[in-house]
């Protein structure tokens, strides 16, 4: 399972403060989980073709192992922190779960 999160910031954050956080805290703090293979965080730089901004400025890719372990982890106190913390970052961020053809 791959989970893809879009998001732009809420109006009052400084980007690089997300990006610190991100870096220091979300990345490894999500990708020591054990249920998770991989997690990567890209900030949005344009689309191609075209001058319009991007319709989101951040993309988060989680790649789940098992999801029944995963919702175990992610109810986990430390989860539940890191989880709040983003809420102050991001602006209604859509998560949308896939799956391969």
């Amino acid at each position: 399972m791959r989970i893809i999160v879009l998001f732009n910031l809420k109006p009052d954050v400084d980007p690089a403060t997300y990006e610190n956080w991100a870096r220091t805290t979300d990345i490894p703090g999500v990708n020591g989980l054990p249920s998770v293979s991989d997690f990567q965080v890209h900030r949005a730089t344009g689309v191609l073709g075209s001058d319009a901004p991007p319709p989101y400025a951040y993309f988060e890719v989680i790649d789940i192992a098992e999801m029944e372990a995963f919702g175990v982890d992610a109810s986990s106190e430390a989860v539940q922190k890191v989880a709040a913390e983003f809420q102050q970052f991001a602006d209604n961020p859509q998560f949308i779960l896939t799956e391969t053809l």
